[in-house]
């Protein structure tokens, strides 16, 4: 009788274990937002630098900088769309620092405008013939249609009112490190060669994720979570890439199932440090409201 494969670190397996940790409350399908519609942008360079190789200095070099500029404005743009998905995930964040967005559409009317003026400057019987109404409307237009169609980067910050920005500073650093272990730890999987395993490794960096969003919420947090976020993720990435290279090399059963027990160890813990943190906010929510009750009761303030 057939029987569907499935196991403990299968990516499909409904079964729950009554020692995994559940799903944070940040959990969402993470979704490139760089999709197939921004990658898109890359293609127009392509044709431009093909067709300019045989349009003399000129036209080459005209070609070459509108093909560059193209490139550039799509670069920006996927990493814009990285930076707005981050944003959006976020309760409290900063506006970015630098409008990828709107540069990106910046230089797609640049590049534009460069390749229409390239095609005047190639019809025309002598550069001076050249017009520049054309280039330049068709700039505008690129870089108007981009807009529409992208957006712009988010202008304001958003849920930082009463917040230390000196202390959301620290712990955008402490963030950005712990970021760089878990990019680190997807990097080195990768080459053990199994997808259970990097199946497994993403719900851990998913769990990781819950306590780095609770302390951005709450900057007061950080020196509970501070280890955490540091020398746990550190030690994580450094077990992941031994055991990358030794799996990679030997299928060695026993390290798979050594290293998938750390991984339950270390979200158990990320897990109860974030419930941890969360409850720790409601209890001083608590107090505060009784402190505030207490002020009004002697000041005369009934409270039904």
């Amino acid at each position: 009788m057939a029987k569907r494969y499935g196991g403990k670190f299968s990516p499909q397996d409904d079964s729950s274990s009554p020692n995994q940790p559940p799903r944070g409350q940040f959990d969402v399908a993470r979704v490139e937002p760089a999709g197939a519609r921004a990658n898109l942008l890359f293609l127009p360079a392509v044709p431009l630098v093909f067709l300019s190789l045989n349009d003399g200095a000129v036209g080459l070099t005209i070609g070459l900088i509108a093909a560059g500029l193209l490139t550039a404005a799509a670069f920006l743009l996927r990493e814009g769309l990285r930076a707005e998905s981050a944003y959006n995930a976020r309760r409290t964040a900063r506006r970015p620092a630098f409008p990828r967005k709107i540069f990106s559409s910046l230089l797609t009317g640049l590049g534009v405008g460069l390749a229409a003026y390239r095609t005047e400057y190639l019809d025309a019987a002598a550069a001076s013939e050249a017009s520049l109404i054309a280039p330049i409307l068709f700039g505008l237009m690129a870089s108007v249609l981009h807009s529409v169609s992208f957006g712009i980067d988010p202008m304001t910050d958003k849920g930082m009112e009463g917040i230390d920005t000196f202390q959301q500073d620290r712990v955008a650093r402490v963030v950005e490190g712990a970021e760089t272990h878990l990019s680190e730890m997807t990097d080195a999987i990768k080459r053990a060669g199994d997808r259970r395993i990097e199946a497994r490794v993403e719900r851990f960096q998913d769990t990781a994720r819950d306590l780095f969003r609770t302390v951005e919420e709450d900057p007061r947090d950080l020196a509970g979570a501070r280890k955490y976020l540091t020398v746990y993720l550190k030690g994580a990435r450094d077990a992941t890439v031994k055991f990358a290279d030794v799996y990679a090399r030997t299928r060695d059963a026993q390290a798979l199932e050594d290293y998938s027990s750390l991984l339950d160890d270390l979200e158990q813990n990320f897990a109860a440090r974030t419930r941890k943190l969360l409850l720790d906010d409601r209890s001083d929510l608590t107090v505060e409201i009784d402190v505030l009750r207490e002020r009004l009761q002697r000041e005369g303030v009934r409270l039904d």
